[in-house]
């Protein structure tokens, strides 16, 4: 049986205070954003200052280093309450306008709007920044090699699957250069009309997203066909424009309200703890004479002799050195038959003094080498809609 309660109603009074604080606050609030709007204004005078200084020069917009110096600082200045992770993303938008004041910024990815790849642009670049889509991976390259795009965004690797090759491959074939690295979160959702999953009869993805759910649709559409396509993006945007009976695309959760699709399942990747590398590239070598951040790491691409011993004495090299290798790839070198490139991420700057000596012998080890680039360690960032970003140093 249930008894019977009595409550208080608060006071007239009461009530009349909370509301008198509440205005209180607000007014406070308003004074606050006011100043907050005149700072803001004057950063972006400065930023336009420094568009004005650097016209007609080739010299990039966009400075890693720069940019990650002054996010540790604010971080390590932070008192609270404001959270580290609001603090990063509302100085992500900032860098982002103050970047498109200095000069329009264009940003080729593999497109169209809605892959993986733009949501990371997104996030690590901010919004104020021209996003060019392009049709599949090598024309991202070709893009930031001729001067259409300053940056480029491509996919390296993933925690699950491992290297994307193409992407590897086509390092060799443009002049580009590594500015950043991002690590991004990724999680998976099954996009359609509405229905049951049991009236799903094909699945579009690209391949990498079709391999990191494989064992979900083995499991709950064991009998859907499965069908690769160059994009996240293009497959959903094929569910949603094409009237095909049964159709589902696997993506980005955000497409759905991009396209006007349903969110069938989430989280269908078969690791929870799935992260893709991307690389921003440019066309010439990132600059770190204005920051004292570190050049956390090095990418280069090198040959050897066909000998015995021959990479043996490239990695004794990089040890007798010190310096430890993160990642050593292999890849057959196009219009070569049984040649291959040796793709090496290292944790040091190559391109220091210190190593001076070091990059000689390496030079005289290999048959060639090229330094992709020297850069910061990226941040990592939850593109899935969650929220989670961390530095990678932390």
């Amino acid at each position: 049986m249930g008894g019977h309660y009595e409550f208080e109603p608060e006071s007239p009074q009461a009530f009349d205070g909370a509301v008198e604080k509440l205005t209180g606050l607000r007014e406070s609030i308003d004074t606050l954003d006011k100043e907050l709007l005149r700072l803001l204004n004057q950063r972006a005078a400065l930023s336009l200052e420094v568009g004005r200084i650097k016209a007609g020069s080739s010299d990039l917009v966009f400075k890693p280093f720069r940019e990650k110096e002054v996010l540790a600082n604010l971080a390590a200045a932070n008192p609270g309450p404001l959270p580290e992770t609001h603090l990063r993303a509302i100085y992500r938008e900032i860098f982002s306008s103050s970047r498109a004041l200095q000069r329009p910024q264009r940003v080729s990815y593999l497109g169209p709007e809605g892959t993986f790849s733009y949501f990371a642009g997104v996030q690590f670049l901010g919004r104020a920044v021209d996003f060019l889509p392009e049709p599949d991976i090598p024309s991202v390259f070709k893009a930031v090699a001729s001067g259409r795009a300053e940056l480029g965004i491509i996919p390296l690797e993933n925690s699950l699957q491992g290297t994307v090759g193409q992407s590897l491959d086509h390092f060799l074939q443009q002049k580009v250069y590594i500015q950043s690295e991002i690590f991004c979160r990724i999680s998976h959702s099954l996009l359609g009309r509405s229905g049951p999953l049991s009236s799903v009869r094909t699945v579009y993805s690209h391949p990498q997203p079709l391999a990191q759910c494989s064992g979900w649709l083995r499991s709950m559409l064991p009998h859907a066909n499965v069908v690769p396509m160059e994009s996240t993006a293009a497959a959903a945007k094929r569910v949603a424009e094409i009237e095909e009976e049964g159709a589902a695309a696997i993506g980005h959760s955000g497409l759905a309200s991009i396209l006007g699709l349903d969110i069938l399942a989430s989280g269908i990747e078969d690791l929870g703890d799935n992260w893709t590398r991307f690389v921003l590239i440019a066309g010439s070598p990132s600059d770190a004479s204005l920051s004292r951040a570190a050049r956390d790491k090095t990418s280069m691409l090198f040959t050897v002799p066909d000998k015995p011993g021959s990479l043996v004495g490239v990695l004794a090299t990089l040890a007798k050195s010190g310096i430890n290798m993160k990642k050593l790839e292999s890849r057959p070198m196009r219009g070569e038959t049984w040649k291959y490139v040796f793709f090496v991420d290292v944790e040091c700057d190559l391109e220091q003094d210190a190593y001076a000596e070091t990059l000689k012998e390496l030079e005289h080890a290999c048959h060639s080498l090229r330094i992709l680039g020297s850069y910061p360690s990226g941040p990592y960032l939850d593109v899935t809609g969650q929220t989670a970003d961390k530095e990678s140093a932390a």
